[in-house]
C-alpha cells in the first residue's frame, strides 16, 4: 500500500509539472523547387490570421539533420476555442481556398501532432533573441515517457547551472508519433556551440546537481529510454 501512495503521488507530481498550453506542431517539407514559393504562402497566411487576431505562430527553417524544410509551431490554446464555430469561420474568411490550395500544392509531405506546451508569452521571451534553433524530437520506449520526461527537465537543469539556454519541452497529446519533443533557442550557431568550452570539472558538477550520474551518463542514460530520437538544428525564417 506505501509503494502505491508513492507512485500516486510521483504522478501526480508529473501531471502538475507538464505543460497545459495546447499547440498544432507541423514538420513540412516543400515540392522539389518549392520551398521559396511555400515560405511565401505562410506568409501571407500568418498575416491573415493576425489580422483576426489569431495568435502568431512560431516557425523555422530547417539547417541540418532532419528530412523536412519547415516546422511551425500553432498556439491553439484549448481544443474548444480554437475549433469553436465563429472562429473557423473568421479563419477560412481570410484564408481563401485558392490559399489552400496552393499550399498544399507546394508540400511533398508533412506530418502533424498536437502537442502541449508552455505559454506563448513564454517562448516569446525567451527566445527574443534568438535566431539558430535545436530541435530533438523523441518516441519513448513502453512506459517510459513519464521518465522521459524526467530526463528532459533534468537536462534543463544542467544546462542552467552552466548558464545554458533551457529548453521548452512539448509532450504529445494525439497525432504523429513522438513521444516529445524539445526545442532550444540561441543566438547563432556560435552560441550553440560554446557548450564545448564548458571545463569538464563544470560538466560532471553540473551534471550531478541534475541528477545524473556523471557528464558522460547523460547520453547513455536517455538511450534507454527511447526507440527514436531525430535531432535538427533549425534558423529563423527570413
Amino acid at each position: 500500500m506505501a509503494r502505491i501512495s508513492v507512485l500516486l503521488v510521483l504522478v501526480s507530481q508529473l501531471a502538475l509539472s507538464q505543460p497545459s498550453y495546447l499547440y498544432q506542431a507541423s514538420l513540412v517539407q516543400a515540392a522539389p523547387g518549392k520551398l521559396l514559393e511555400l515560405i511565401d504562402l505562410y506568409k501571407t497566411r500568418f498575416a491573415a490570421d493576425s489580422a483576426i487576431g489569431e495568435p502568431r505562430a512560431f516557425w523555422m527553417r530547417h539547417a541540418q539533420g532532419d528530412k523536412w524544410d519547415i516546422l511551425i509551431l500553432l498556439p491553439m490554446g484549448n481544443y474548444s476555442d480554437y475549433y469553436a464555430a465563429d472562429r473557423i469561420k473568421r479563419r477560412e474568411s481570410m484564408q481563401p481556398a485558392t490559399l489552400r490550395r496552393q499550399i498544399k500544392e507546394a508540400i511533398a509531405w508533412q506530418e502533424d501532432i498536437f502537442v502541449y506546451g508552455p505559454e506563448p508569452e513564454e517562448i516569446r521571451k525567451r527566445f527574443s533573441g534568438a535566431s539558430f534553433f535545436h530541435l530533438e524530437i523523441f518516441i519513448a520506449l513502453a512506459g517510459k515517457t513519464g521518465e522521459l520526461y524526467k530526463e528532459r527537465e533534468m537536462e534543463n537543469k544542467y544546462q542552467k547551472s552552466l548558464k545554458r539556454p533551457e529548453n521548452f519541452i512539448f509532450v504529445r497529446d494525439q497525432g504523429a508519433a513522438w513521444d516529445l519533443f524539445t526545442l532550444g533557442g540561441y543566438r547563432d550557431l556560435k552560441h550553440y556551440a560554446e557548450s564545448a568550452d564548458i571545463p569538464p570539472g563544470e560538466q560532471e558538477a553540473a551534471a550531478k546537481s541534475a541528477g545524473f550520474e556523471g557528464a558522460n551518463k547523460i547520453g547513455p542514460y536517455l538511450r534507454t529510454l527511447i526507440r527514436e530520437h531525430h535531432d535538427t538544428l533549425c534558423n529563423t525564417v527570413r
